[in-house]
């Protein structure tokens, strides 16, 4: 008997090895994926954006390591970084005013129609994002109904406008990705305990002293990730910028687009996306630092 133990012992282990290896294959192919579409042409672009400017497609560029070009793509376009910096934060907040009280009317008010809500906020991506914004810009045409209800009440002068404006951009930016903002804190929301609620009202605390002492402090994780996502898309974003404003309404990621696609201009334009995604990634980390919260949906 004493002799079978080894072999018994190597029967047992046999299985945990195979469980313990089970993890590291199931992330195989999502860790293959970032690795090829994404960690190699962030490299690739990081090296683009150290090329000499001399140089161009046909000819190729020469590899120079200097950072001269994010020199250069600062002092000629920083006013439409800070534009799509300002334009992103005042959207996001929007975003959140409208959305809040929309995800907390579905998830704790909305009953047998809260499959029919949800199905409302999602339904604009049935439709192209293109056409969209194409709608919009006849939404606020200067012919347009909205304008002349404005004109009428007088809360624009005679030869008022809304499109090419920057409100027409923010308003352009809310529609398209409000969903983003309203998902994740409906998903929130949607798990508060109805008990802690009826708790509050037991101590005496009215409906605006539980909504700021529980209900919000227990959907911040919805809000952290809704205003991420919202947030982050909009600094790239170059279609609303595109088609509802004009050239003093231009956006970084119109800049982009423009540097690589049309002018050809790769060691800027790519020296652009750098900034753009350093950017991004210093001010989300400093949100998640200034917010604390342990869980995000």
């Amino acid at each position: 008997m004493p002799g079978l133990l080894p072999a018994a012992t190597a029967e047992v282990a046999a299985p945990r090895v195979k469980r313990g290896l089970t993890p590291y294959l199931l992330l195989a192919p999502g860790t293959l994926f970032l690795l090829v579409f994404f960690a190699v042409p962030t490299v690739q672009l990081l090296a683009a954006s150290m090329y000499d400017r001399t140089g161009s497609i046909e000819s190729g560029y020469a590899q120079t390591f200097s950072i001269d070009n994010f020199a250069f793509a600062w002092d000629a376009y920083h006013p439409q970084i800070l534009r799509s910096l300002g334009y992103s934060l005042i959207y996001t907040v929007l975003c959140l005013l409208l959305g809040y009280p929309l995800a907390y009317a579905i998830a704790l008010k909305g009953g047998r129609w809260k499959n029919l809500m949800l199905l409302a906020v999602i339904a604009p991506f049935f439709t192209s994002f293109l056409v969209r914004t194409f709608a919009w810009k006849a939404i606020l045409a200067d012919t347009g109904e909205v304008v002349g209800f404005l004109k009428a009440i007088h809360l624009l002068d005679a030869d008022g406008r809304l499109l090419a404006t920057p409100i027409a951009v923010i308003a352009g930016l809310v529609y398209n990705f409000l969903p983003f903002m309203v998902l994740p804190l409906y998903a929130s929301l949607e798990k508060l305990d109805p008990r802690l609620l009826e708790a509050s009202a037991d101590l005496a605390h009215g409906p605006v002293r539980t909504f700021w002492r529980v209900t919000l402090p227990l959907s911040m994780p919805g809000v952290v990730a809704g205003t991420l996502l919202t947030f982050v898309p909009a600094m790239g974003d170059y279609v609303n910028a595109q088609l509802l404003g004009n050239t003093n309404t231009t956006m970084i990621g119109n800049v982009i687009q423009s540097r690589l696609l049309v002018v050809k201009d790769i060691p800027v334009g790519s020296a652009l996306s750098v900034m753009l995604m350093i950017s991004i990634l210093v001010l989300v980390v400093l949100y998640l630092r200034k917010t604390d919260t342990d869980e995000v949906v």
